[in-house]
C-alpha cells in the first residue's frame, strides 16, 4: 500500500495570490474569484500511474477486475501502462504547484479484497493504520488530507459487477455493509490525525462526498418529497453521519430500509446499526467539506431497481430532460444551475463549512480543441460565483477533473476528461494542453471569469425523458 502512497492518488490545488477586478455580467455580482480561492486539477492513482506490478507494487482490485473480465471494459483495455505517470510523474507535477493527497480513491489491494474487501470491518483498521503511514511520511508538507473518495461510487460495484471492481452483484446487502466500514475507516484516519499529528503538522481532514443534484420532476408533494429521499439516500447517506447534528444515517434510509427488509421475510435491517459510541465517534469527523460535482437528475416518487436494491429502497425513479446537452458519458448532462442548488442545500442542511469543490468535470471523445469543456467550466463557475456572492456559500476551493486524459474505469479510454491530451498509442504518452488549459490557466491568472470565455448561461427546460 505504502508503494502506491509516494504519488498517492494527487488532487492538485493551484493556490495563487492576488485579485482581478471585472464588472458584474450575465446575472454575477462580480466575475472575480474570492482572494485566496484555490485552483487546481485532480488525477487519481490507478487512472494515470501504469506500472501495475513494479517497484513492489502489489495487485489491486481493478488490476484483478480489467484483467480477468476485459469484456467488461468499454474497448477491452485496462491500466496497465496508462498514463505512465509512475515514470513521468515529472511532467504532470511541472503543471502542479501545491499538492494535496487523497488516500484511498477506489484501487483496494487485492489481498484486503480477498478478506471480503470494505464488506469486512477489519479493514477500516488496515485504512486506519495505512493512514498513520501516510501521516507520518508525508504530514510534513500535506496540510490538505481526503480520506475516501466517493463512497457512493466505491459501493456501486459491490452491487453490480458490470460498473467495476471489485465487481460483486450482492445489491442491497454488501453495498450496505462497505458503507459501514468506509464510514468507520474515514472516521479511525481523522481521530488519529487529530490525536498525534494534528497539533505539529497543522492540516486539514476531510472526506471527498459525490452526488449529482436531485431536482423535482414536477411539482407535486410527491416528487418533491422523491428529490428530497434521493438526496438523503444519494447523499445524505455518508454526508448525515458526519455532519449533522446528530449523526447516524438519515432516519428515512433507517425506516424504508428496514420497513422493506422485513417485508422481504428478514429478521433485521440490511442496513447495518451503528451504536451510540459509533454514531458520536464518526460525527464531527471532517474540518472542511469535500464535494464532487457533475451533473443535475430530475427525482419522480415510484418503484425501480432490483430486489433488494438502494435504488429500491429510496422509491426514487430518476430520470434526465432531453434538452439538456450531453458529453460523451452517458450519465453526464450539462446542468450548471443544478451546482448552485447543490451547494445551497448543503449549506442549509449541514451548516455553511468551508467547502472544497474537489471533482467537476467534461467528457469528451478527444481533441485539442475542446469548446464544450470550456463552454461547461465556465457556465458551471459562473453558478458557482452566484452560490459564493448572493448565497454566501463558503466556497474556498475549485478543482477540474481532470488534469490528463486517463483510464476511465469501465469506459476504458473511450470518454476523455483531461485539459491535457495523452496519446495512448504513443510509447512516450506525451502531454499536449488543450484549448480548456489555456482557458484554466487564463482564469487562474486573473482570478477571474474574463469575458472572452464566457458562452452564456444554459436553460432550465423542464421537458423530462424517463430513463
Amino acid at each position: 500500500m505504502a508503494a502506491t502512497a509516494s504519488l498517492a492518488l494527487a488532487a492538485a490545488l493551484l493556490s495563487l495570490a492576488g485579485l482581478s477586478r471585472g464588472s458584474p455580467q450575465d446575472g454575477l455580482p462580480s466575475r472575480d474569484f474570492p482572494p485566496g480561492f484555490m485552483f487546481g486539477a485532480a488525477t487519481a492513482a490507478f487512472q494515470i500511474e501504469g506500472a501495475w506490478n513494479l517497484s513492489g507494487k502489489g495487485e489491486n482490485i481493478w488490476d484483478r477486475w480489467t484483467h480477468q473480465h476485459p469484456e467488461w471494459v468499454a474497448d477491452g483495455s485496462n491500466a496497465d501502462v496508462a498514463c505512465d505517470s509512475f515514470h513521468r510523474f515529472k511532467e504532470d507535477v511541472q503543471a502542479l504547484v501545491d499538492t494535496g493527497v487523497t488516500m484511498f480513491h477506489w484501487d483496494l489491494p487485492q489481498p484486503l479484497q480477498d478478506l471480503g474487501g470494505w464488506t469486512n470491518p477489519v479493514v477500516a483498521d488496515y485504512f486506519e493504520d495505512y493512514a498513520r503511514i501516510l501521516f507520518r511520511h508525508f504530514g510534513d508538507r500535506v496540510k490538505y488530507w481526503i480520506t475516501i473518495n466517493e463512497p457512493a461510487s466505491i459501493i456501486e460495484s459491490y452491487a453490480n459487477s458490470r460498473l467495476g471492481a471489485p465487481g460483486l452483484d450482492e445489491h442491497g446487502v454488501a453495498d450496505y455493509q462497505a458503507s459501514h466500514t468506509l464510514l468507520k475507516a474515514h472516521a479511525k484516519a481523522y481521530h488519529l490525525y487529530d490525536k498525534y499529528f494534528r497539533k505539529t503538522q497543522k492540516g486539514r481532514v476531510s472526506i471527498t462526498l459525490n452526488s449529482a443534484w436531485h431536482e423535482p420532476r414536477t411539482n407535486s408533494q410527491e416528487d418533491r418529497q422523491a428529490a428530497e429521499r434521493a438526496r438523503q439516500f444519494y447523499f445524505g447517506y455518508w454526508a448525515h453521519p458526519i455532519y449533522s447534528k446528530i449523526g447516524d444515517y438519515p432516519a428515512v434510509m433507517k425506516e424504508r430500509i428496514m420497513r422493506n427488509s422485513l417485508a422481504e421475510g428478514r429478521f433485521r435491517s440490511r442496513l447495518p446499526e451503528f451504536s451510540p459510541q459509533w454514531v458520536k465517534f464518526i460525527r464531527g469527523t471532517a474540518d472542511f467539506f469535500a464535494y464532487n460535482h457533475y451533473t443535475t437528475r430530475y427525482a419522480a416518487s415510484g418503484t425501480q431497481g432490483e430486489i433488494p436494491s438502494l435504488q429500491r429502497d429510496s422509491g426514487v425513479i430518476r430520470s434526465y430532460d432531453p434538452k439538456w446537452p450531453s458529453s460523451a458519458s452517458s450519465w453526464l448532462k450539462v446542468v450548471p444551475w443544478g451546482l448552485r442548488k447543490m451547494l445551497n442545500w448543503i449549506k442549509k442542511e449541514y451548516g455553511n463549512l468551508p467547502l472544497l469543490i474537489t471533482e467537476n468535470g467534461f467528457s469528451d471523445h478527444g481533441g485539442l480543441h475542446d469548446k464544450d469543456r470550456i463552454n461547461y467550466f465556465v457556465s458551471y463557475l459562473q453558478e458557482l460565483l452566484k452560490a459564493i456572492y448572493i448565497d454566501k456559500c463558503n466556497v474556498f476551493g475549485y478543482t477540474a477533473w481532470s488534469l490528463v486524459d486517463n483510464f476511465e474505469w469501465a469506459r476504458g479510454y473511450t470518454e476523455k476528461f483531461g485539459i491535457y491530451q495523452v496519446n495512448f498509442t504513443d510509447p512516450n504518452r506525451a502531454r499536449i494542453p488543450k484549448d480548456s488549459a489555456q482557458a484554466l490557466r487564463k482564469i487562474i491568472k486573473h482570478r477571474a471569469l474574463v469575458p472572452n470565455l464566457l458562452q452564456g448561461e444554459m436553460p432550465e427546460p423542464r421537458v423530462v425523458l424517463v430513463t
